[in-house]
């Protein structure tokens, strides 16, 4: 990161620098942010949210792609997030690093991004028109927290422990017990 520390960059910049290059990075105001490795209990509930989502979207049919740990989301001139999971509809396409078009964004809580998380990202996220859904699923507490875009624009927030999960649009449901495995 050598070549980036102390740069400011725009989105198209850092694209452009993080092309090919080794690691998972962000773009925070402008600034290089290296991600960390995950523990094995964040990878493993990332894994089960996307096979949930797959799961939900091939019931329901439809145009959507869903996307794990890579594809960066532009929400400023100078922040791009890269979620851990997140939802498009219609897909975006192969060679595109990035999308200001988010329907559903997930991202799995750790002690040191969580405050980032309920943060700075549930504002960026949904600074964008087309996200309808940004989920929370802190794997310690066992919990969900779904953020939706409700009506006139008004975002609502629920809790979950149990139960089923809807996010409509884009008409999906799912048992809360996928996104743990069970």
């Amino acid at each position: 990161m050598s070549d980036a520390a102390g740069q400011q960059m725009s989105v198209d910049e850092f694209l452009a620098w993080a092309d090919g290059r080794e690691g998972k990075w962000e773009l925070h105001d402008g600034r290089v942010v290296a991600m960390a490795p995950e523990m094995a209990v964040h990878a493993r509930i990332k894994a089960y949210a996307v096979a949930a989502l797959i799961a939900a979207l091939r019931r329901k049919g439809g145009d959507c792609g869903v996307y794990a740990d890579g594809l960066a989301v532009r929400t400023t001139h100078r922040r791009a997030f890269i979620p851990d999971v997140l939802v498009t509809c219609p897909p975006t396409p192969d060679r595109t690093m990035e999308t200001t078009t988010p329907l559903i964004v997930v991202e799995v809580l750790s002690p040191s991004t969580a405050a980032f998380d309920h943060g700075a990202k549930l504002e960026g996220y949904f600074s964008l028109e087309s996200l309808a859904h940004y989920l929370l699923i802190d794997p310690e507490r066992r919990v969900v927290i779904q953020h939706s875009r409700g009506r006139e624009g008004v975002i609502e927030t629920r809790i979950l422990r149990d139960g089923e999960l809807k996010l409509d649009p884009p008409g999906l449901a799912f048992a809360f017990g996928e996104l743990f495995g069970d």
